[in-house]
């Protein structure tokens, strides 16, 4: 089926993100939007748009109704929900079907069986994919449970069976907090996500967070587009994340992307997708989840592969089969990506909000910005703090990282702290360089002192150039001065 239409049901940069690639395919764009981003970026950039509602996204972007009465005003025929809000929630993806409409992502059934991590653990177990020492159903008793993590052996983690973004999760190094830490793991899921069931599994200590890509069409194919390096976090969510990993060998490599496939594979999954997988000192390697939608990170995937995902995720909702084949796929060079966030690393990464009062993006070879904001705009409270995602590509992994300090130098942001000191100074960390670094690094290396020690260094440096060019200016002058007196008989009286 032909998409003529796509309503975009998101907002900022990953709205115009989606919006470019249908452009490109001649696809018309419809944007909607809350009463707080009624001048934003991704509502000008749409062929049309639709106010749905006010700012609290729980009265604009995640009601499902408003959202299928844009359609229908419109005339849209497809819906690409980017990520977030209702990205991952079978229930709209259901309801979009029902509706007659194209969800240009996977199916309800898909989405409902991975957005479970203990229905996910199930689904895989017998597809040869490597999982984590614990459980795969939940439990209430703590007894039980308690009786489970000494025969797993601490340190254990306690998870949210619904959970994400670190709520409903609790590390337990000592058996005598276990019972404690229980309770508070299954109230915080219950107040979180609606659902108190967790599970136990072995905790693995500084951990590298490597997740791979996969593509699926509507006929079975499954291939998987590398990996990306996600180990720079902080409250357990990505600010930094590379392609491919500075680690994994060619043969490890081919080991993670055939059980990612195998992964898309126990759920019959088609779209565009990305396995998570969490891996030990000996970079042995684990399951942790599936997000069955496009990640932040993406780019970073699309620079190394050539492949646009966006373009395919729309073409395999169409019906369209895969038409890359896992043996043309190759790594080209090396890309980053740090995420923008309006927050301030100085003060542990608390959101930020005002007005860009100055908005510069870097430029130049390698560099690419995706955001959704400009100078003059202000960051509004209601949702994720990041505002862009800057991205660069090298020929190798020096200098994607050196082209990166480049470009967060150029970037000019001037009204609201943000996250870009925070990433220059992963850059330059010899950790991050080698490629050692795991999910711990902001815990065991970062201090907001480290950005103060380095603005002081940079003061010092700036004014000893000042210094040096002041007196260069005082020699040049006295010089310049002794000569024309030499020149100068007039001046030879004078001095005498």
């Amino acid at each position: 089926m032909k998409i003529n239409k796509i309503l975009v049901a998101n907002r900022g940069e990953i709205a115009i993100r989606v919006m470019r690639s249908a452009r490109e395919m001649g696809i018309k764009t419809v944007a909607v939007y809350s009463e707080a981003d009624q001048t934003a970026a991704h509502v000008a950039f749409a062929d049309e748009a639709v106010l749905l509602g006010p700012a609290a996204s729980a009265q604009s972007y995640l009601v499902i109704d408003k959202i299928i009465e844009a359609c229908k005003i419109t005339g849209a025929d497809a819906i690409h929900p980017g990520y977030g809000f209702l990205s991952e929630n079978a229930v709209f993806a259901e309801r979009v079907k029902k509706e007659g409409l194209i969800f240009i992502g996977p199916s309800p059934e898909s989405i409902k069986v991975m957005g479970d991590k203990l229905a996910s653990k199930q689904a895989v177990k017998d597809f040869n994919v490597p999982l984590v020492p614990g459980m795969d159903e939940p439990i209430s008793d703590v007894i039980k449970a308690q009786k489970i993590a000494n025969d797993i052996g601490y340190p254990v983690m306690i998870k949210a069976s619904a959970g994400g973004g670190g709520k409903g999760m609790r590390i337990v190094d000592d058996p005598k907090d276990f019972e404690e830490q229980m309770k508070r793991a299954v109230s915080e899921a219950k107040n979180s996500f609606g659902d108190d069931a967790v599970f136990v599994e072995k905790f693995i200590q500084n951990p590298k967070h490597i997740e791979v890509q996969v593509l699926g069409d509507q006929h079975g194919n499954v291939i998987y587009l590398f990996e990306r390096e996600c180990s720079i976090q902080r409250r357990n969510q990505k600010v930094v994340e590379e392609a491919p990993s500075a680690v994994l060998t060619p043969e490890l490599r081919k080991k993670y992307g055939e059980a990612a496939v195998n992964v898309a594979k126990s759920c019959n999954y088609f779209g565009a997708g990305t396995v998570e997988f969490i891996a030990g000192k000996d970079l042995d390697f684990y399951f942790l989840e599936m997000n069955t939608r496009l990640q932040v990170e993406h780019p970073v995937t699309e620079q190394i592969s050539g492949v646009d995902l966006v373009k395919e995720q729309i073409k395999i909702a169409e019906g369209k089969a895969l038409e890359i084949k896992q043996e043309d796929l190759k790594i080209h060079g090396h890309a980053i990506e740090v995420r923008v966030y309006a927050e301030d690393p100085e003060n542990k990464f608390l959101p930020d909000t005002g007005t860009l009062h100055k908005y510069v993006r870097p430029q130049g070879a390698g560099v690419r910005v995706d955001d959704g904001y400009e100078e003059g705009m202000e960051i509004p409270i209601y949702y994720d703090p990041m505002i862009a995602k800057l991205i660069t590509h090298g020929k190798d992994r020096t200098e994607a990282i050196e082209r990166m300090k480049r470009a967060i130098d150029e970037y000019q942001i001037e009204g609201i702290k943000t996250t870009l000191p925070f990433c220059r100074f992963v850059m330059d960390h010899p950790e991050f360089r080698d490629g050692s670094f795991t999910t711990k690094f902001v815990e065991q290396h970062f201090t907001p002192e480290v950005l103060k020690q380095e603005l002081t260094d940079e003061l010092k440096e700036i004014a000893g150039i000042f210094a040096f060019e002041l007196s260069q200016e005082s020699k040049h002058s006295l010089t310049t001065n002794q000569s024309k007196s030499a020149k100068s008989g007039w001046k030879k009286r004078i001095v005498r």
